[in-house]
């Protein structure tokens, strides 16, 4: 049986954050890192956005770390393998080959995977989830080949990719349930603002239809909607929301409905075992109330907390201000605070049509987020720090 210090379950950037951090506490414990994927753990944000845009993929920019720094820091690193089973109480991880790893203390980082709507069709060729480089590559590969694209979804990740998609000059069409894209985060008015620029940079919008079915027999070749358009489509991209990767603790205190419930320090009710990034559901010491995040810098912050509480050199609380960041076209936007209510009231500074602006989402008189628009890195941090301080933290 093999025997090691710390396992960590899950090779995203949370899973090399908390390798990184543990590295720099414990210089000589022994770690494992195990992840699906056959690459070390990259930086998957740039997946919709410069990986799609640039004639040839940035495969050198992409590793959060370069691959020399776990041979030379003594993690073992074991890539496309998978944990089948995880028994919490004899602290035994069984791998897919058959292996059993005895551990001390593991963290969770396995994130999450893309939802597959509950529709015929979606395992029809040329209908892409994309979650890992692989499917990038499949999507650059057809997305050549068929010239129709069909984005399904107006979150982030189907805003970026067909913003990328756009600007390889394909015909791309978005189709959402709502009447403006990034509902889950914008006012309507900025909403409203930002439909009006995918349209003006020649992405077709079809809002307000819901997915009903993709059609054809081996590939796709039409997308269905629940009002009965059919909307011809060479690919489609579904980006409908991720769900967390918690079957190997399904059934256990490690799993619940939102997420793997977790104290302010990352560690779960099974003293040793921490949970991260798309799994975390943590308690927000600044916002108030439990969240779990799903965006890069969140698992990477976290994986660095997770990974100095699992040394015990350090006890660190998980205490950040939600942010997170998107791409689209010529604009970044970034997002501080919480976006998971509609504003009652906002404050605009700034002009929609400069695509220069900072908004103020109150709920009543409490500031409660700061979007902004082409801002410079300081402006962001200040954003963070005005938060906080409205919210006395």
């Amino acid at each position: 049986m093999i025997q090691r210090d710390y396992l960590i379950i899950g090779s995203g950037v949370g899973g090399g954050s908390v390798c990184e951090s543990i590295r720099k506490y414990d210089k000589r414990g022994s770690v494992t890192l195990i992840g699906a994927e056959t690459f070390h753990p990259y930086k998957r944000w740039m997946l919709s956005k410069s990986f799609l845009r640039d004639k040839v993929p940035p495969m050198k920019k992409m590793p959060h770390l370069d691959a020399r720094w776990y041979d030379s820091h003594k993690i073992e690193t074991r890539f496309a393998a998978i944990v089948t089973q995880l028994n919490i109480d004899r602290r035994l991880a069984v791998l897919g080959n058959g292996e059993t790893i005895e551990f001390n203390k593991a963290c969770l980082a396995m994130g999450s995977r893309p939802v597959r709507p509950p529709v015929a069709g979606v395992g029809l060729g040329n209908v892409i989830y994309l979650r890992t480089i692989r499917d990038a590559l499949a999507l650059r590969e057809m997305a050549s080949l068929e010239k129709a694209i069909v984005v399904v979804g107006g979150g982030l990740l189907a805003c970026e990719t067909a913003a990328s998609l756009r600007a390889l000059k394909f015909k791309v069409t978005i189709m959402h349930r709502n009447p403006y894209l990034l509902n889950r985060y914008l006012d309507p008015e900025t909403g409203a603002w930002i439909n009006g620029y995918f349209e003006k940079h020649g992405v077709t919008l079809l809002l307000g239809e819901s997915l009903n079915g993709f059609e054809g027999k081996t590939v796709l070749r039409n997308i269905q909607t629940k009002s009965g358009n059919r909307i011809a489509a060479g690919v489609a991209v579904v980006a409908c929301g991720a769900e967390p990767n918690l079957e190997l603790v399904r059934n256990t205190p490690l799993s619940g409905p939102h997420g793997s419930p977790v104290s302010e320090y990352l560690e779960t009710e099974e003293k040793g075992i921490y949970a991260i990034g798309d799994l975390a559901f943590y308690p927000d010491r600044i916002m108030g109330g439990v969240r779990r995040q799903t965006h890069w810098d969140n698992a990477r912050e976290q994986g660095l907390v997770a990974g100095a509480n699992m040394t015990g050199k350090k006890r660190i609380r998980y205490e950040q201000v939600p942010y997170f960041w998107t791409e689209m076209f010529d604009l970044k936007m970034d997002f501080v605070g919480d976006f998971s209510l509609q504003p009652t009231r906002v404050n605009l500074k700034g002009t929609y049509a400069k695509k220069k602006f900072v908004a103020r989402y109150y709920q009543g008189e409490k500031l409660r987020a700061i979007l902004l628009c082409q801002a410079a890195p300081r402006e962001v941090e200040s954003a963070k720090t005005e938060l906080r301080t409205a919210l006395g933290k």
